[in-house]
């Protein structure tokens, strides 16, 4: 009786986003409907479950990408919370399918950047255990909701820093399963290039994305969620951790952190007094490097006779802080001319590939550099594109990024069932800190040398496209 009545209340209401969830309480059984205005039904008598615990009944994920293109969609109903705890920001966020921010903590560890000179993983990793209840509570608190009121979790679990993954993903699951909540794990570069579609509405597939973080360098051309060709990576040093370093070189107060300090210092220099060379001009990729710029300004430093061991920037002399000005600003020339000349090559690819693109998206933590967004200005100008950078407070890692790349993919039908209330001490977390997010394009492979590849993740991109194959 119950599965004739489950089965005719499914067709008769196929219009519906995701999972019903079915609960029981006392004598009675009632479906909850996320994403539509209808009103939850109350079966007498009828047990269909006779545990206590909430159980759900799913459908195939070609019904919930059917209803999450269907007009009769109410995202509003839709609530996620996101965790983000891949590097050195805890960070959480709740976030309603239409795109509205309910609320969102991050918490640094600016101090623990200042003191260890860079990211300490397991002092990461204690900082993030420290605070990470403290933050998802301030983020629901600050949305006026409680877990109760949650649709799903999502949480990065790649890539980046396995020990701090690792107390994201925990967190995640142990509120997914108090909860009886879905859980999406999603990929960190893939958060950062969806959230321009957050904060732009008008942004559609397909686009152009430049990802640059502490860690990684990506040129991605962006097809559809969760599905990217890889135009360009890194084949060695991020521009992240090159302009980290240099501003560690030249004494800079790195406690919110080495990029917004140099190019601050970068402005009272002479970007042309040293000449350093731009990276891989001989290979016509879309392939960065930063290592031999790096190599270069630790050796304009010694030539120039700059007094940085021990002597931070506050104390320098006038003449010593103009000479350290000078490297700061050549080198941000020369650091962004390397990323304008491969965007240029990218935007030509894209176009071969996808001619109606007519967007580039910059995003990551190296994004809220205003220099760089003022000089890819005038690539897309060239090229008549448009540019889209989100506010610096979602370019920086964040909770918002996550918990809205998990309502994409949620309204696709791509999400876990929930873990149990009690997970067993030995279970092995899934989490991926070498994880590629697209297929590589064929002309995109570098020429320059072997990209590291041990222990590396199947592409996100390459697992939900084998996933819908053996759905068919």
């Amino acid at each position: 009786m119950a599965a004739s009545f489950l089965s005719s209340l499914t067709s008769r209401y196929a219009l519906l986003s995701n999972p019903y969830f079915v609960k029981r309480r006392g004598g009675f059984c009632y479906i909850n409907y996320i994403g539509s205005r209808l009103p939850s039904f109350q079966i007498r008598n009828i047990s269909l479950f006779p545990q206590s615990r909430p159980q759900r009944l799913s459908f195939s994920s070609t019904a919930i990408a059917q209803a999450g293109s269907s007009r009769c969609l109410d995202r509003e109903e839709l609530v996620v919370l996101g965790i983000e705890t891949s590097c050195d920001d805890t960070a959480a966020a709740v976030v309603r399918g239409n795109g509205q921010i309910l609320g969102q903590i991050v918490s640094s560890q600016a101090d623990l950047l200042s003191r260890y000179g860079g990211v300490a993983p397991k002092m990461a990793e204690e900082a993030h255990s420290l605070v990470i209840d403290q933050v998802v509570q301030q983020a629901l608190d600050a949305s006026n909701l409680t877990g109760e009121d949650l649709s799903a979790v999502a949480v990065t679990i790649g890539p980046g820093l396995s020990l701090c993954l690792r107390v994201g993903v925990t967190k995640a699951r142990r509120v997914a399963g108090r909860f009886n909540l879905p859980i999406i794990g999603v990929h960190h570069m893939e958060a950062h290039a969806l959230v321009a579609r957050l904060v732009d509405n008008d942004l559609q597939f397909p686009f152009l994305a430049l990802l640059i973080s502490g860690g990684h360098n990506l040129l991605i051309l962006a097809r559809d969620v969760g599905h990217y060709v890889q135009l360009g990576t890194t084949i060695d040093d991020a521009i992240g951790e090159a302009y980290d370093k240099t501003a560690r070189w030249l004494g800079l107060n790195i406690s919110k952190g080495g990029g917004p300090a140099l190019e601050e210092l970068a402005r009272e220099g002479d970007s042309d007094s040293v000449k350093f060379k731009i990276p891989m001009r001989q290979y016509k990729d879309c392939n960065f490097s930063y290592a031999g710029l790096k190599t270069q300004v630790r050796l304009a430093i010694e030539s120039r006779s700059a007094c940085v061991d021990n002597n931070p920037i506050s104390s320098a002399s006038f003449q010593d802080r103009k000479s350290r000005a000078d490297i700061a600003a050549s080198f941000q020339r020369v650091a962004v001319l390397h990323l304008e000349e491969r965007c240029e090559r990218a935007i030509q690819w894209a176009k071969e590939m996808e001619p109606s693109i007519n967007c580039l998206v910059v995003s990551g933590g190296v994004a809220s550099n205003q220099y760089i967004r003022s000089r890819l200005s005038y690539v897309v100008e060239r090229n008549r594109i448009r540019l889209v950078c989100p506010p610096p407070k979602l370019c920086t890692d964040n909770g918002v990024m996550v918990a809205w790349t998990g309502i994409e993919h949620f309204l696709l039908g791509r999400f876990d069932q929930p873990p149990p209330a009690r997970e067993p001490e030995d279970y092995v977390y899934d989490i991926r800190p070498r994880w590629p997010l697209g297929e590589e394009y064929l002309h995109g492979k570098s020429e320059a040398r072997s990209l590291k590849r041990a222990r590396i993740h199947p592409s996100l991109t390459s697992i939900i496209k084998s996933s819908a194959q053996q759905k068919k």
